[in-house]
């Protein structure tokens, strides 16, 4: 009988707690679209580059393969936050086994998982079949704020085993895992969206922080400019790892890839099947204008 109750117990935290990820994840919808909201109308008012007439079937493209995302999200996004109760009931973890203050949590947190999510970012541009995957994302020929949520499916598939890892050996609690994804979020709509920061606040700023325009180098044309500055928040592991770009300089900053330029790739239906598509992206012979979305004469 015992044991009976001990499981029903079990059951109902386990009810209580995969309710409460539904709530949350709700209310992570809500932020990401307010925040994108926000951000769009402020690079509409205040444009780093003005596209041109293609920009509208960008968007269009770009905000349904983000709806798929996020239904896929819906389905598979309570890995983590389980994982992260998990530790915290088992006393798993550095941050238990050290038995870090709050703050001490939220920074061994914060940490731990930036730099999973660097490394599992670098392995996706070095390996071949990952890279496959995650050139929907660079292939993007003008960057703004969509662009942050326009991946394969399957990449979000390759990162959760990094949070997870990420939680299980810093022993990361909930909420420290939902102050991270709250920043992530924030920070990936802000560093693709179309408009730099003045010189001065970024060079402050990216002494820690991914920037807006230090991002803005890793969607270059350039493959030595592509495979650089990978961080996710915090730009200290791209200086520990040398793959720190000082860029961008902005007149000359070309988006996209080369090869994957045409009409038919750059649908949603070309998105999805890119990654099963070895022949696309040979080299181009134009590049792509960012102030009108057109080839280079």
């Amino acid at each position: 009988m015992a044991l009976i109750c001990h499981w029903s117990i079990e059951m109902n935290v386990m009810e209580q707690l995969t309710a409460a990820i539904a709530l949350a994840e709700t209310h992570n919808l809500l932020f990401l679209l307010a925040i994108v909201a926000i951000v769009f109308l402020f690079e509409a008012a205040f444009p780093l580059f003005r596209y041109g007439r293609t920009h509208v079937r960008n968007l269009i493209v770009n905000v349904a393969i983000a709806a798929i995302l996020v239904g896929l999200d819906f389905a598979v996004g309570s890995i983590s936050p389980h994982g992260a109760n998990f530790v915290t009931r088992t006393r798993f973890g550095l941050s238990n086994w050290l038995g870090l203050s709050p703050l001490g949590q939220l920074i061994l947190g914060v940490l731990g998982i930036d730099l999973f999510q660097f490394l599992a970012h670098m392995i996706l541009h070095k390996y071949r079949p990952l890279w496959a995957f995650h050139r929907v994302h660079h292939c993007d020929n003008q960057v703004d704020v969509t662009t942050g949520f326009r991946k394969h499916p399957a990449e979000l598939l390759w990162k959760i085993p990094w949070y997870i890892a990420a939680i299980a050996l810093f022993g990361v609690p909930a909420w420290v895992l939902a102050f991270y994804l709250a920043v992530s979020t924030l920070n990936a709509a802000l560093e693709h969206a179309n408009f730099r920061l003045p010189a001065t606040l970024d060079r402050w700023l990216r002494v820690v922080y991914v920037t807006p325009n230090m991002h803005k180098v890793h969607h270059s044309r350039l493959q030595p400019e592509t495979d650089s500055n990978y961080g996710d928040i915090l730009s200290i592991w791209d200086r520990l790892f040398r793959t720190y770009n000082p860029g961008p300089r902005f007149d000359e900053l070309r988006y996209g890839l080369d090869g994957l330029n045409e009409r038919g790739k750059q649908s949603l239906g070309g998105l999805l099947k890119m990654p099963f598509m070895p022949s696309w992206g040979k080299p181009a012979t134009l590049g792509i204008d960012n102030r009108t979305g057109e080839a280079d004469a």
